[in-house]
Order: structure tokens, then sequence, then C-alpha cells
């Protein structure tokens, strides 16, 4: 079994290529639900849904969210009323979002209610929320305390990240199979996604960042950062805001305590010394470093990329 922590749209993007060329059914998917929120009284799970999405080949491709070709007549109608649109979800995307919320409040528990949407769209692969106890990822700024959502789609992450906030984290359990799928996995994969608050809400919980540091497999993630940038999303500003230079070493560092191999791209490969050694600021002594392309930019370097990690973990 190949477990894979994931959240957001590098992470969909690298599940698309590793269900291609591995058995989807030996892959299983924990996913972030620190960005999960309520709107118009809906469960909204963004991350679930990115994966989702991708792997049941309905995603829109260009913006990374949602569904292709899907239409928004209802969030249209809703506005007449007076509300507030700006976290915008299409006709069909508020589908998944209804049964979602219907299967919760009939004692569905998220993970069970995940696993009914993901069969009825046919995802090969299981995924499974991290936990389905409630867990909130809040952003401080110089404004105060907004939630994720807020800060992420409303204020397109302008101002200063002062504190990533895991709200719940001390209370929230991982979700039934999450700990056997890290001891009892061949492989341990973190996707190239925002180590803060994408992969961050999953190690915030108690017992999974203990099982990646006792887990016989061995444990690899790739690096969301390139050159120093993020190839999308805020990551490097943010991190810069927590003080940390953002790098494929910043990666390596974060995640050192139970990391065996760090995948990074060909324009950080002078960077390959310094992570196996340890030196500098940011460390990382002891992991393996493998050097490929990591520029996710067509259904082919996907799997290419895929092959590769799989090769380095099983090394």
């Amino acid at each position: 079994m190949i477990t894979v922590l994931a959240g957001g749209v590098g992470a969909a993007r690298f599940l698309q290529g590793l269900l291609a060329v591995h058995r989807p059914s030996d892959i299983t998917i924990i996913s972030n639900v620190g960005d999960d929120a309520e709107f118009f009284g809906l469960h909204i799970s963004p991350d679930i849904d990115i994966v989702l999405y991708h792997l049941a080949g309905l995603s829109d491709e260009e913006q990374g969210f949602g569904i292709r070709g899907d239409t928004y007549n209802v969030l249209e109608a809703i506005a007449h009323y007076g509300y507030d649109i700006w976290f915008r979800l299409g006709d069909r995307d508020l589908a998944t979002c209804i049964t979602r919320t219907d299967l919760l409040r009939r004692g569905r528990s998220l993970s069970e209610a995940t696993a009914e949407i993901a069969s009825a769209l046919l995802v090969p692969a299981r995924i499974i929320p991290a936990t389905d106890d409630p867990l909130r990822t809040k952003i401080r700024t110089d404004e105060g305390v907004l939630d994720f959502q807020d800060f992420f789609v409303r204020r397109r992450t302008e101002g200063h990240t002062r504190e990533v906030i895991f709200e719940g984290a001390g209370s929230a359990r991982p979700a039934p199979g999450i700990v056997e799928a890290i001891m009892e996995a061949e492989a341990v994969i973190l996707t190239p996604s925002n180590p803060l608050v994408s992969i961050g809400p999953i190690l915030s919980i108690a017992g999974i960042r203990d099982a990646l540091r006792t887990t016989p497999a061995r444990v690899a993630a790739v690096s969301p950062i390139v050159g120093g940038k993020a190839l999308k999303g805020p990551a490097d500003r943010m991190l810069r805001d927590q003080g940390i230079e953002p790098s494929a070493a910043a990666i390596a560092k974060l995640y050192e305590d139970f990391l065996d191999v760090l995948v990074i791209d060909n324009v950080d490969a002078d960077l390959k010394a310094q992570i196996e050694s340890g030196a500098g600021e940011a460390g990382g002594g002891g992991v393996e470093v493998t050097v490929t392309d990591t520029i996710m930019e067509s259904m082919e370097k996907k799997a290419a990329l895929a092959r590769t990690v799989l090769k380095a973990v099983a090394a």
C-alpha cells in the first residue's frame, strides 16, 4: 500500500500521475480538512473535493478547482437575495456539498460521507479525511485572526501571515484507518503541497506525526518550492512571514523528524549536498535527495514524477 498525505491542487495533480503508474486500489490518500468551512449551511471540504474531481476526471484543470464546464445558476440566484457570494461554488459542486451535508446530518462521519461520494464518482483510490473531528485552520494577520477561506479566497492572501493556527488540533483524533495506513504502508509520500496550511493541519493531529516517525515505511516528500518560489499559491510568502527562507532545504527542515527522501526540482540541484549534509540554517541532514523535473505541466510529466518518487522511496 502507498499512503499519500495530500492537500490542494499540487496534491491532486501529483495523484493523477500516481494513479496512472500504480494500482489505484493500492493507494490510500489522507486529505487535509483544515480549510473545511460552512457556506449557506453546507459543509464544504475544498481539498477533499479537489482530489475527488481530479481523480474522477471531472476537474477544471485550468483554474485547478471545481468541475469542468460547471454553471453558477444557484449562486447567481442567491446573490439576488443580498448574499455576498465571494466563495464561488458551481451548481454541480454545490450538489456534492449538499450530498455531504445531508449524509453528515443523517449521522455519517466525514470519512464515511467521503467514501460514499468517492464511490459515486467512481474514484478508484481510497481517500480519508485526516480527522472526523472539527479542525479549522486560522490565519493571524495584522487585522486579527481570520478563517482560512476568508484569508485565502476573499482577501486573496493579502497581508502578512503572523501565525498559522489549527483550531481543534488539541482534541482532533486521526480518522479511522489513518494510523494503520501509515504504519502498514510500503511507502508514504507527502505531495508538493503548502507545508503550512495543506500538510500542516494533517501533521497537527495527535498521532499522525508520531506514526510518520515510527512507521517502518520510508517517507518521501516532493518539494512545493522550486527556485525559491511556490509554483502555485502563497507558500513562499507565508514561509517568509514565518521567518523561513522559502527553499527546498526549508522543506527538508520542516519534515526532518520523519523524512527519508526529498524530491526536488532540477533548478535546485545545487541544494542537494547542503540538504543531505544538513549544512546551513535550513538543515535536513540525513535526508536523501532526488533531483528531477517536478513541474507537472502535462499528464506525461505527472506520471514521470510519480515514477521517480516511487523509485526513490523504494530504494
